[in-house]
């Protein structure tokens, strides 16, 4: 995990996190593998905004059916950025 691109994989667009961008806050999916300080470091040098917290949970990939087959979606890891004050990502719509 050295490279910021290899961690954040995504800014994740959805109602929650178009909600969250009042106070601050994105979500992004990121490597199941990389810990706080990582993605941290990765916003940071991506965005280059200054990260005040990182929040992480990890998503279990939902059951799906394929005809008679039953499977899995895979699971991942999600990541909700808080930043400082006066920082800001700008989102293209």
């Amino acid at each position: 995990m050295s490279q910021a691109a290899d961690v954040i994989r995504t800014l994740l667009r959805t109602e929650k996190g178009t909600r969250g961008q009042a106070q601050r806050q994105y979500l992004f999916k990121v490597d199941p593998r990389s810990n706080k300080h990582q993605i941290k470091q990765a916003v940071q040098e991506l965005f280059k905004v200054k990260v005040s917290s990182v929040n992480t949970i990890q998503m279990m990939g939902k059951p799906r059916r394929m005809g008679r087959s039953w499977g899995h979606r895979p699971n991942w890891k999600k990541a909700m950025v808080t930043l400082a004050e006066g920082s800001k990502i700008e989102v293209a719509s």
